[in-house]
């Protein structure tokens, strides 16, 4: 794995995810993108956010990604995984206050039952499609970020997805919250992310749901959106072929990237769904490069979900760029910074 991710990148990865979602959840329910450059800037921009309780928490977001984090770095695998990500999930919910957790999230959650039999499958429920399954599963891209372990990575990305987004859009969300994640420890290039997704990893998706048995016949009726909104995507961006170079709007600052998030979107929220959080999280990875507060500026400061775009792309920002650049106030005195930093080299161990 030599010039993959190193140590400092994976504590990079899930630290730089929870400044991104505390200072994104800052301006969750804000609908205007302008709005909030223009209070960033008031504050003295980026540079000047010191991240720290009680002003900027971390949200539902981080929470269940920790608590995904924490399960996977106990080194169990298979069911036993499966069953100890459901109980870390359902005691993560006892931390939701003034964290703004989605209805799916409170639903699903709620109907998990670790330690019976298939105790972390919930019923089929056609309204899951939110970003609730791909704000917390980058960490599974660290735990199984090599090209031969894509099929085990599938599996617990729609394992642990299904728990609360048993809908294709909501669970292959967290598909490719993870599999970003491994490219970005692989080194692979930006532009070969989506190609990736939709090429590599979904047939590998439509297989697992057949062999798994649960809500087949439901998975299949509902699949079509997430990979026909990926593929507009990619022809938009110039990316069908993986190669570039991508194409940008002539003009697309803060006003003009709110009407593509919409456009993006299910329902005119970007990022709320599963298909569109990370569709904007790579959008903004491709103009920003190796520039945090360009990256913040186009994934944390929009109109849309802004927590929940900011944890997928600053997850694979660290893990592709550790913390250069970024003002040490961003994430130096963040929440639950020590179970970041833990829970990173223990996933770093388990992968290498």
């Amino acid at each position: 794995m030599e010039g993959w991710a190193s140590l400092e990148h994976y504590r990079a990865g899930m630290l730089l995810s929870g400044a991104g979602d505390a200072i994104g959840f800052k301006w969750e329910f804000e609908f205007y993108g302008p709005v909030i450059h223009k209070e960033v800037k008031q504050m003295g921009g980026l540079k000047k956010i010191n991240v720290k309780l009680p002003e900027w928490p971390v949200s539902d977001d981080t929470v269940l990604h920790l608590a995904t984090a924490e399960a996977l770095a106990t080194g169990k695998e298979d069911e036993e995984l499966l069953h100890e990500v459901a109980s870390r999930y359902k005691e993560g919910m006892k931390d939701m206050k003034d964290r703004a957790p989605g209805a799916s999230t409170i639903i699903g959650a709620s109907q998990l039952n670790p330690g019976s039999k298939n105790g972390y499958r919930i019923p089929y429920n056609s309204k899951s499609g939110g970003c609730g399954a791909a704000m917390r599963t980058m960490c599974i891209g660290m735990r199984y970020p090599r090209p031969e372990q894509l099929s085990t990575l599938v599996a617990v990305a729609v394992e642990t997805g299904r728990m609360t987004h048993p809908h294709p859009t909501g669970f292959l969300g967290g598909v490719a919250s993870a599999l970003f994640a491994a490219y970005a420890i692989q080194r692979r290039p930006l532009t070969t992310w989506g190609l990736g997704l939709l090429k590599e990893a979904c047939p590998v998706v439509k297989e697992f749901v057949k062999t798994a048995g649960y809500a087949v016949s439901e998975t299949e009726k509902d699949w079509g959106y997430f990979c026909d909104k990926w593929e507009w995507y990619l022809i938009l961006r110039g990316l069908s072929t993986g190669k570039g170079p991508v194409v940008w709007p002539a003009k697309y600052g803060p006003e003009e990237r709110d009407e593509a998030y919409k456009s993006f979107s299910w329902s005119g929220w970007g990022g709320s769904s599963g298909h569109d959080a990370p569709m904007i999280a790579l959008d903004a990875l491709l103009g920003a490069g190796s520039n945090w507060i360009e990256l913040m500026d186009r994934v944390a400061f929009h109109g849309g979900d802004s927590d929940s775009t900011a944890v997928i792309a600053c997850c694979c920002w660290g893990l592709l760029y550790g913390t250069e650049g970024v003002p040490p106030c961003n994430y130096i005195n963040l929440e639950y910074r020590d179970r970041m930093e833990n829970s990173a080299e223990k996933l770093y161990n388990l992968s290498h």
